[in-house]
């Protein structure tokens, strides 16, 4: 598991929208041990996203946006890390999604980690993990998309922009946020 998603998701000051009931450790020792319900494609060919039943208390990643609790939502500009520039993120306050169904890592593989400074040991790489409701991705952010695509010195994969996937992402994202 990379340092950038160790911090992520395991960030250690109790907040419910991390991975809940294990240790960083413990994650990546059943992730070992276990076969994913299905290895599905990443964005790009480095990439790859293994689906796992949710064993934890974990709750969902996303909630759908509805006239009820639009009234939760905000805004402000935030870094992911120190060298990252702020852009404007979106969250529900005060909502608390259901458990997850799904815990679905994102990995990306040794070659990617080393372009990204990030060298690691393994094939493959934990820089993420989605949890859902069903066993499927959940669209990127559309600014992590852009940040892709403006390289690794900007916190991206260095990824081109891929436009259909960018306006399929904005149309999932204009109806779902995340919460806090």
């Amino acid at each position: 598991m990379t340092p950038f998603a160790r911090r992520r998701l395991f960030p250690g000051d109790g907040r419910r929208t991390a991975i809940q009931d294990c240790t960083a450790e413990a994650f990546v020792a059943r992730l070992n041990a276990e076969a994913p319900e299905l290895v599905l494609p990443g964005y790009a060919p480095f990439c790859r996203l293994h689906v796992h039943r949710n064993w934890t208390s974990t709750r969902g990643s996303v909630a759908a946006i509805t006239d009820g609790n639009r009234h939760q939502l905000r805004t402000a500009y935030e870094a992911r890390s120190r060298e990252e520039l702020p852009v404007l993120v979106r969250w529900f306050e005060g909502l608390e999604p259901p458990v997850a169904e799904y815990l679905v890592p994102i990995l990306y593989s040794r070659g990617q980690m080393a372009k990204e400074g990030t060298p690691i040991y393994a094939d493959w790489g934990i820089v993420g993990c989605l949890y859902t409701m069903e066993p499927a991705e959940i669209p990127m952010v559309p600014i992590t998309m852009l940040r892709n695509a403006l390289g690794v010195e900007e916190g991206g994969s260095g990824v081109p922009l891929d436009r259909e996937a960018y306006r399929a992402a904005v149309a999932f994202w204009s109806s779902h946020a995340n919460w806090r």
